[in-house]
């Protein structure tokens, strides 16, 4: 798999957003350098934009980017 196209400005890739989870190298790992497809922050960012992903937004919480997407 191709790495993510977002990785230069993905504030989860580049650790800059508050309370990364000590699995945060393994998130990476499956969604930044694997399967973009299946990253909430990716979801939300193709259906709506990129600035209507939360900053809050883990790549783990597809069901929260496909609620968001859905409203």
């Amino acid at each position: 798999m191709a790495d993510c196209p977002m990785l230069n400005g993905c504030p989860f890739f580049n650790d800059k957003m508050k309370n990364m989870p000590a699995t945060s190298e393994i998130y990476k790992r499956n969604y930044c350098r694997g399967d973009n497809s299946n990253c909430a922050r990716f979801m939300v960012r193709e259906a709506l934009g990129p600035a209507h992903v939360p900053d809050d937004l883990f790549p783990n919480q597809r069901e929260r980017a496909e609620a968001l997407v859905k409203e």
